[in-house]
């Protein structure tokens, strides 16, 4: 995602813009834009984010400029953001958004001091850093550290990555981590641009979710300064930085892949669709609004399986199949584009609004390249996971299977489950049956250019359908039972139904096999990875080792290098304590940090006598290696407590 962008119009001639819905407060200052902004219609103010220690009704951020230097031996960044503010008549501070960082100096855009405050530590939010505004002050530039342990940053050593000579940083900012490297207010519904110098060592390469003003970088004392610029406002979470031995392989005008140079052959054959893939997102949802799409595959730490900053989707090296066949996952965050990038929830309990919409987006995207039969096995799983998840939540009652989920008091975090991917992705089938594709796609692609550049809420989502595309059909009305998929709980029973000929096919392929079937006589030539994905979870939860022995000897499970079907084969394991595959299990538990890995195969060792150990063992020697995304959730698995 990269290219030349353009301000964004000012709200309007004569517009006050505190009176403003927050989600059009995109004035900007000091750039230039190629295209026109779509027409805006105006969304309702934003619910107050409980997230964030932020005013915006009293001074807002517009627009972040770093100048920041990267020091690998003390593990921080130090250096300068300089914020751009819009006031509110009378407003006398501006509130942000702090955690872990060493403030060392506050002052306006001339150089003198402003008086700052910061406030005491919240468990969830950190503390706010709160700035006197004198007046007519526009800009405050704040000088500070961020500390070796900040949560959105991990510094890796030269041997915890691919290549094993130089050391490596990158930045996870989702949900509330950006406020540990950034002093701003760290909230989705306050859209900032941003522009930065990042000095990094001269052997190193610097890249960021924004346009790249010097690609290779310049001569800065013995260092090299790498700058950039985003002028589309985007919330905090999508600024997002990586440096590295990073190099770069062109796939088509307007994409590419960024990895260490041992990977980047097998990431350029892995992505040759991206240039496809987003024609085919275009053809859907409008205009490709960024500029650039690349992807840049990052050392095996990173915690999810992508992150979708724009212009530049970060990913993990587990999606590297060899044969294409986990690039689902790619089609997810270009996807983000324009759910969640363009149009963001305005607060981390409207979550589905991004991952909802992107889900049911990506399905589709993969249907446009791969076919319907392939996409169709792939929201088979989605639902799968979806009911499992539910159960794991607690059951249909559980409220944290509620889309518009309560998150007072916690971290967002905790609302990253599987429900606001495929229950979203789910209300958006159902709303396509039941209107009729061409009708739905006409809705979507209106939807991204009403709202485009803007952050939104649920409310505001239910009452743009109601407007646009329900209108005062109270039939339709009735039988999508909008509210009921949006504020109860439980999967509702008008959900649409799914059927894969070629899954049902694998299920009794499991069920051959269960009977007595020797491993050698199921008809499994030509699989793809969804086909051994749903046959591994078929398969009894309990199996003699003999069983799984000829499954492993016939198959190779052990020594695949697929990481969806290792995990879902390494689940079967540590269930029935397979010795000969406890090996492979303790390697892969050590050589990557997808959480969605993690956490299941950290769970099922806990749940056993033997594995309890083996888990305490192992994970001992791996922390070090996972992000703090990873770790927290891990933390609390193993802790004494769950032993």
């Amino acid at each position: 995602m990269r290219n030349r962008r353009r301000c964004a119009d000012h709200v309007g001639r004569g517009a006050r813009w505190w009176l403003v819905p927050s989600a059009l407060l995109l004035v900007l200052s000091g750039c230039q834009r190629t295209e026109a902004p779509p027409a805006r219609a105006e969304t309702p103010a934003t619910e107050p984010d409980v997230h964030s220690f932020a005013r915006p009704d009293l001074a807002r951020v517009t627009h972040v400029a770093l100048d920041l230097r990267a020091d690998f031996d003390a593990r921080v960044l130090a250096g300068q953001a300089r914020l751009t503010l819009e006031r509110a008549p009378g407003a006398d501070a501006v509130v942000l958004d702090s955690r872990g960082l060493a403030i060392d100096r506050v002052a306006d855009a001339s150089g003198a001091p402003l008086r700052f405050e910061l406030g005491p530590e919240d468990a969830v939010r950190g503390r706010a850093l709160t700035v006197s505004l004198p007046g007519g002050v526009r800009e405050v530039v704040v000088s500070y550290r961020t500390s070796p342990d900040a949560e959105a940053l991990q510094w890796l050593a030269p041997e915890q990555t691919a290549g094993g000579r130089r050391p490596y940083l990158y930045s996870q900012g989702q949900a509330i981590l950006t406020r540990t490297w950034i002093p701003t207010q760290d909230s989705p519904g306050i859209r900032q641009t941003y522009s930065a110098r990042i000095v990094v060592p001269r052997d190193l390469r610097a890249v960021m979710s924004a346009e790249a003003l010097t690609p290779d970088g310049v001569e800065a004392g013995g260092d090299r300064a790498f700058e950039f610029r985003l002028t589309s406002p985007v919330p905090p979470y999508l600024i997002a930085l990586a440096v590295g031995d990073i190099a770069f392989r062109g796939l088509g005008p307007r994409t590419g892949v960024f990895a260490e140079p041992s990977v980047l052959d097998a990431a350029a054959r892995e992505f040759a669709d991206l240039e496809q893939m987003v024609g085919s997102a275009e053809a859907l949802l409008g205009p490709y609004r960024w500029g650039r799409y690349d992807v840049l595959v990052l050392p095996p730490s990173f915690p999810f399986g992508g992150m979708e900053n724009p212009r530049l989707t970060f990913a993990t090296p587990t999606i590297l199949a060899g044969d294409r066949s986990l690039v689902s996952l790619i089609a997810h965050e270009l996807a983000h584009s324009w759910s969640g990038n363009l149009v963001t929830n305005a607060t981390w309990r409207d979550f589905w609004l991004n991952e909802g919409v992107t889900s049911y987006v990506e399905l589709r995207i993969m249907e446009a390249l791969y076919g319907a039969e392939r996409a169709t096995m792939l929201e088979v799983l989605e639902r799968r996971e979806l009911e499992d998840e539910v159960t794991r939540l607690g059951g249909p009652a559980s409220p944290d299977t509620i889309l518009h989920v309560d998150l007072a008091g916690r971290n967002p975090d905790e609302g990253m489950t599987q429900v606001p991917y495929g229950k979203g992705a789910a209300l958006l089938r159902l709303i396509e049956q039941t209107v009729g594709r061409e009708r739905f796609d006409a809705y979507l692609r209106s939807y991204f250019d009403r709202h485009a550049f803007q952050s939104i809420t649920t409310a505001a989502f239910l009452g743009d359908i109601r407007a646009n595309l329900i209108r005062d059909d109270a039939v339709l009305a009735g039988g999508l039972r909008l509210e009921e998929w949006l504020y109860e709980p439980g999967i509702p029973d008008n959900a649409p139904a799914l059927r894969s000929p070629a899954l049902e096919a694998v299920v009794a392929g499991a069920r051959a096999f269960e009977d007595g079937a020797p491993a050698a006589s199921l008809a499994v030539a030509g699989w793809s990875t969804q086909e051994w994905q749903h046959f591994l979870a078929a398969l009894p939860a309990r199996l003699p080792a003999a069983r799984l022995a000829d499954l492993d000897r016939t198959f190779g499970l052990t020594g695949r290098g697929n990481s969806e079907v290792l995990f879902a084969w390494l689940r079967i394991v540590v269930r029935n304590r397979y010795e000969p595959a406890l090996p492979a299990l303790e390697r892969f538990l050590t050589t990557q940090g997808r959480r969605k890995f993690l956490r299941p195969l950290y769970e099922d060792l806990m749940a056993s006598d033997w594995g309890r150990s083996e888990a305490k063992r192992i994970y001992a020697n791996a922390r070090p290696l996972y992000h703090a995304v990873a770790t927290a959730p891990l933390d609390a698995i193993m802790s004494p407590g769950r032993s």
